[in-house]
């Protein structure tokens, strides 16, 4: 939970999809978790990465992309077609991110975080709407 929490700050946003998805789970060498990625399925074509989190002190170097790249390899081989992620419109980051990695804004689902229990800023900005990516896999 720990590490879920790093990219998603609501417990309570976490336990109502932590069931209803799968992991991957990136591990260092003395096998503590350094990094997580929980997918769902949207239909038999769409996963979408519902929370991807990499501990602070392995942030930046690369192990998010390397979580992504595996991801796209193994979905692929199930028929996959696309993976979609949303992320705030405060996360800049996160926002630079998922483009660099070529998913494409297509949707912002507004008012997204308001319903969160706290308010979150991130940047000096308060995270309102969910900006939608996402990336073909052919």
């Amino acid at each position: 939970m720990d590490l879920l929490l790093l990219a998603d700050e609501s417990e309570e946003m976490i336990n109502s999809y932590i069931h209803k998805g799968s992991f991957l789970i990136l591990e260092e060498n003395n096998q503590q978790a350094v990094g997580v990625i929980l997918l769902l399925h949207e239909d038999d074509k769409t996963i979408e990465i519902k929370n991807i989190s990499i501990l602070e002190q392995f942030q930046g170097k690369g192990l998010g992309r390397l979580l992504i790249k595996h991801t796209e390899e193994r979905v692929k081989l199930q028929g996959v077609e696309r993976l979609i992620v949303g992320t705030a419109n405060s996360s800049i980051g996160n926002i630079a991110f998922y483009q660099k990695l070529g998913f494409r804004m297509y949707d912002i689902r507004k008012d997204f975080f308001l319903d969160y229990p706290e308010i979150i800023y991130e940047n000096g900005i308060q995270a309102q709407d969910m900006i939608m990516f996402k990336k073909l896999l052919n």
